[in-house]
């Protein structure tokens, strides 16, 4: 009997679990009301689960004095550690595995700059003052130097998942400044974790450094069997989107005991074998697909308002009645707040960074987390310090990360010019920059085309292409039946397919077996709506991926004889209203495969050299179709050539001008300069072009004289046949000579003269067409 009250409850009036188990149920039903209150301001998450924890925690609910006895039991202590321990274990993971690791290597030097900025006037401060600190507040008998690190760890150290959940909720996450913060973010939590963990490691009665190191290679070879496992996993359930739960659950439970045993090293040093997994957690196929699927929910719904929770939950702002202790709060919190912000605008001065976005940036750095929480705990179980100090200390984190993040909020929503998604076309670019490009598909069909274009546009392995696949799927009706279930026919058994069941798994494996072979990673998303609401739904989007580029599918299909054969009525009402409203450049992709036949098609490697055309007629639309080609012409293994249509003179009987010299055993077309009156933006754009990429050699270059439509489509079709992609702007009624009575058999006008003369049966069944609408700003901005 007393063996069996010890396991249930002890001493307690019932069991720590089921105590443990309300208190967090009641955390996280308290800061969803909370977050309904807040949402209309804008207010992140994370502040209303912070202010839920810290009213059930030893502040309020949970204080002695009320309901704390009953509440709060001292023999739940360990089952708080253990919970606490698994969840931060699956948000770092999670963390690294979400981490933009391309966009972390290119961006190093600068978000190092800004870690050294932020932490130094905080760790020199810090310094200057722990003697005071350590005399005023620590036993003599604890350790001077351990409070010495620790003390400047916690002033210096930023929360990098609360930080990142700011940027998220924020709209920030795509843009440069959200994904530069996140970077500096996790650098600093890096350093201060690993510093943090070798103080607490140090203390120890019975350290020893080889420990240490075999932490760490534990944590690498780890590290390289996810890695092979994940790699034979995604060789599996070729027919399904996802792996099955009894395939990626033994992974995943591999990652939490291997965290489980870097732990009994040290503390902190679980927080960097959990990251480690997750940054080389492989990114592409199955695998990781479904380790985000699986976790996202779990990690984003429950784990995280309990992680941000738990860290009001241990503060006790009934400490803060001492003048003593407030004043030592109200000092630490200028220091913390000053030296971030001092610190940051320094740093962001020398990398030309605007001073709203340096003081944002020193704000959002200013956060504190979970990890003062633990490391201050843990740190006090060894040195015995004094629980005022550390209860100073944990009203100091919550006072940071309040005051910071309303601030953060405030000046975020004030200046929308400088944080808000501004599109900029293509031609204002520079293309050494990276591009963004959200594509859209509506099913398998497109998909092999679709991706060839993106890894087409992906000309440099040091600056990758960020690109999204959205899968669209139109939301039906649901269809009435008396029918009974036996008496229903094949295709009315279920709906899956309806809504992209058997679809996205085709998807899938397509996106798969390109990112395989090509090594251009490809980000997959899925939007099920209304055909009515789909257009709507892709513009939201694409302004929160902050994409320069939506490429769409033309509606019309080709059949086997070649001819175009129309779709769904709907892809081409949901085209049309993109191309009205879109944020951004609009590209209609019109695809008849790029390998030369449509069986070729299927064949997603990029075996052969693609012979690509761009055709100017003048506008801004062909302007920004030349400065998309412009990615392609950088491609190593592309053949690009722009071919410029002019009006020809009464007396001039050349159709077409070309210079013909020879490269490295190459035939190169050369332009001779135009001496026809063309728009000036056309030519100055079209002049800076040729001398950065003609008179190199990277492109081929012909102008075509023609004097109306006729002669066009005629010049059209003589060179349909040579090439396998023709790149031209919308342009929309052109009113130009040289497409006159073009628009006379027009079938499509949303993509254009040209673009519905290229995309009628007419025309060479082998080759694809991309038609570019350039982004207009409307007039009230």
């Amino acid at each position: 009997m007393d063996v069996t009250t010890k396991v249930l409850c002890g001493q307690d009036l019932f069991n720590p679990v089921l105590a443990m188990g309300l208190q967090a149920s009641l955390l996280l039903s308290l800061s969803h009301l909370l977050q309904i209150g807040v949402k209309s301001i804008g207010i992140p998450t994370p502040i209303p689960q912070m202010i839920a924890g810290l009213l059930i925690g030893h502040s309020f609910l949970s204080n002695p004095n009320l309901f704390g006895e009953n509440f709060i039991q001292a023999s739940s202590a360990d089952y708080y550690n253990v919970l606490a321990f698994f969840g931060r274990t699956c948000v770092v993971f999670l963390i690294g595995l979400e981490l933009d690791i391309s966009y972390m290597k290119r961006h190093i030097r600068a978000a190092s700059t800004i870690v050294v900025g932020s932490a130094s006037p905080c760790i020199v401060i810090a310094g200057a003052t722990s003697y005071l600190m350590f005399t005023n507040f620590i036993n003599n008998k604890a350790s001077f130097t351990a409070f010495f690190f620790i003390f400047m760890v916690a002033i210096a150290n930023s929360a990098s998942p609360l930080i990142i959940r700011f940027i998220s909720e924020l709209r920030l996450g795509t843009s440069d400044f959200g994904r530069l913060a996140i970077c500096a973010s996790m650098i600093n939590d890096i350093i201060c974790i690993f510093v943090g963990g070798l103080v607490t490691m140090i203390i120890r009665a019975h350290f020893k450094w080889t420990t240490w190191l075999w932490s760490l290679l534990f944590t690498v070879v780890v590290c390289f069997i996810v890695r092979r496992i994940a790699f034979l996993l995604n060789k599996l359930s070729h027919e399904s989107q996802y792996l099955k739960n009894t395939q990626i659950l033994p992974l995943f439970l591999l990652v939490l005991l291997s965290a489980t045993v870097v732990d009994k090293w040290g503390s902190a040093n679980s927080l960097l074998a959990a990251l480690a997994l997750g940054l080389t957690f492989p990114r592409k196929g199955k695998t990781a697909r479904t380790m985000i699927h699986k976790l996202s929910y779990t990690v984003y719904t429950f784990v995280l308002p309990i992680y941000f929770g738990y860290t009001g939950f241990q503060a006790d702002f009934t400490n803060a009645k001492d003048t003593k202790n407030l004043l030592t709060i109200v000092g630490v919190l200028l220091l913390c707040i000053g030296g971030k912000i001092s610190g940051t605008l320094i740093a962001c001065c020398r990398l030309n960074i605007p001073l709203k976005e340096g003081i944002v940036l020193g704000l959002l750095l200013n956060l504190k987390g979970h990890y003062d929480v633990m490391i201050l705990g843990s740190i006090t179980l060894k040195e015995d310090w004094n629980k005022g100090f550390v209860e100073v200390m944990l009203i100091t984190t919550i006072l940071n990360t309040l005051i910071s993040g309303i601030a953060i909020v405030f000046l975020v929503s004030k200046d929308n010019n400088t944080f808000a998604y501004r599109a900029v076309p293509l031609d204002q670019q520079n293309p050494e920059t990276e591009l963004r490009v959200l594509a859209c598909v509506h099913g398998p069909r497109n998909v092999p085309t679709m991706v060839k274009v993106i890894g087409w546009l992906s000309w440099s392995k040091d600056l990758p292409i960020c690109a999204y696949l959205m899968h669209l799927v139109e939301l039906l009706p649901k269809k009435r039946t008396s029918k009974m279930y036996h008496q229903l026919e094949d295709d009315e058994l279920s709906d899956d397919d309806a809504y992209g069941g058997n679809d996205a798994v085709e998807i899938n494996n397509g996106v798969d077996d390109f990112v395989g072979e090509t090594g251009v990673f490809i980000r997959q998303m899925k939007v099920v709506s209304s055909i009515s609401k789909l257009s709507e739904d892709v513009c939201d989007i694409a302004e929160d991926l902050r994409a320069s580029l939506i490429i769409l599918p033309f509606h019309k299909h080709q059949r086997i004889d070649g001819k175009m054969e129309s779709g769904k009525e709907g892809i081409r009402t949901t085209n049309q209203r993109v191309l009205r409203h879109a944020p951004c450049t609009v590209a209609i992709l019109v695809d008849r495969g790029l390998g030369g036949s449509s069986q070729q098609s299927n064949q997603l490697g990029l075996n052969t050299v693609p012979h690509v055309a761009a055709l100017f007629f003048g506008g801004s639309d062909d302007r920004e179709a030349l400065s998309l080609s412009t990615y392609i012409a950088m491609h190593l293994d592309m053949n690009l050539t722009i071919i410029r249509f002019l009006q020809a003179s009464s007396n001039d009987n050349t159709p077409e001008r070309i210079n013909v010299s020879s490269v490295d055993n190459e035939q190169i077309l050369m332009a001779m300069p135009s001496r026809g009156a063309q728009d000036e933006a056309d030519d100055a754009f079209l002049e800076d072009f040729y001398n950065r990429y003609v008179t190199s050699g990277q492109v081929g270059y012909i102008e075509k004289c023609v004097r109306n439509g006729s002669q066009t489509a005629t010049a059209l079709r003589d060179i349909i046949d040579m090439y396998q992609l023709f790149i031209v702007g919308n342009g929309g009624r052109r009113n130009s000579a040289i497409t006159t009575g073009m628009s006379d058999w027009e079938e499509c006008p949303e993509i254009g003269n040209v673009g519905d003369l290229l995309a009628s049966s007419e025309f060479d069944p082998n080759c694809s067409v991309l038609i570019i609408q350039q982004y207009k700003a409307p007039l009230d901005d």
